[in-house]
């Protein structure tokens, strides 16, 4: 008999045990789970969010939200989130998720009444990068030689608009329309100093109408600043445009610098728009989000009467939106402190 009760007795601090280990288990997650701080259990979605703000909202690293989002099996796409919609934090199988209720369904006879995809709330505003994104380029010193280029306008005008005829010199080929592009400075790797490539500034488009030799004639269909003598043309890149962007770590790891800031400032501030000295061929890829670190100062140990160099400081983020061989564009997401050209970007 007390053999008998002694089974039962072990088996029951067997599973108190293991209930234990896993209470402590779920506990452990929760507290590695990547929240912000007293974040509350549902959020309604408003009008000019998204998802970059909802993601910041809920987690310490908002480029991880993939990681925690919980696909609902009813959901076709729960990358579309619109006004009304609820984002829930919940515990599934032990673990954190964000889960999404669509309160923009509003059920009817005989079907459902659902927003078009028009008024989802974007991924990131894109509205601010949207002229980087379709028209600016980064091309080699070979491309530029090789473009026709304007010389004149008509009737001897040297600056030409919407639906003005102008001339340009060069190699025609049978593309009937073309970019009118400004050329900027090369971006030097402020490390190496290699070359990584020429801004190209997009400043119009343009039909071919004639050739007659190597003299082109053709007429400007947008402009967005007045052709000057001297703008090359260059065919339209035929790729495809990413309209949402869905932040994520690189695959790789990644050092670099910001190089310039566009609009000719030094100063960078939340959503300017850089480029680093890192591109493709280090592996980073469209919406890679990297860290930035303010360069540590150089003071002197007046003990050790010598100089030395402080540790980096994480200042803030930006997400990679247009990648080129050498180089890419980023968009700055949040700036902790003022950030400026030579900055380090690394992994986040």
């Amino acid at each position: 008999m007390k053999k008998a009760l002694q089974k039962p007795l072990k088996m029951k601090k067997v599973l108190l045990g293991i209930i234990a280990a896993c209470t402590f288990a779920v506990m452990a997650i929760a507290a590695d789970a990547p929240f912000n701080e007293n974040v509350p259990d549902k959020y309604t979605v408003k009008k000019g969010d998204t998802l970059w703000d909802i993601s910041d909202f809920f987690l310490r690293d908002p480029w991880l939200w993939p990681e925690i989002w919980y696909v609902n099996p009813q959901i076709n796409n729960p990358h579309l989130i619109y006004p009304g919609d609820i984002i829930s934090l919940v515990y599934i199988d032990g673990r954190p998720r964000l889960t999404l209720e669509r309160s923009r369904n509003v059920k009817l006879s005989p079907g459902v009444k659902v927003l078009p995809h028009a008024e989802a709330i974007p991924a990131l505003p894109l509205d601010v990068i949207n002229n980087f994104l379709t028209r600016n380029r980064v091309v080699t010193q070979e491309e530029v030689d090789g473009a026709p280029y304007v010389v004149a306008g008509y009737e001897k005008r040297l600056l030409s608009g919407t639906a003005d005829t102008f001339y340009a010199r060069g190699q025609f080929d049978d593309t009937p329309a073309y970019g009118l592009y400004r050329i900027g400075k090369p971006y030097l790797d402020p490390v190496t100093e290699e070359e990584l490539g020429i801004r190209a500034q997009d400043v119009g488009s343009a039909k071919l109408k004639t050739v007659d030799d190597d003299i082109g004639t053709l007429l400007a269909t947008r402009v967005v600043e007045e052709v000057r003598v001297g703008e090359r043309l260059l065919p339209h890149e035929e790729r495809r445009l990413e309209s949402i962007f869905y932040p994520s770590a690189p695959d790789s790891a990644v050092e670099g610098v910001i190089m310039a800031v566009e609009g000719g400032i030094s100063q960078v501030g939340h959503l300017d728009v850089v480029a680093i000295n890192q591109g493709e061929r280090e592996g980073l890829k469209q919406g890679n989000v990297l860290a930035i670190f303010k360069r540590g100062e150089t003071v002197t140990d007046k003990v050790a009467k010598e100089k030395i160099t402080l540790p980096n400081e994480r200042a803030g983020l930006l997400m990679i939106f247009r990648t080129f061989e050498k180089m890419s564009y980023g968009l700055i997401l949040n700036a902790e402190r003022p950030l400026a050209v030579n900055d380090v970007v690394e992994n986040p």
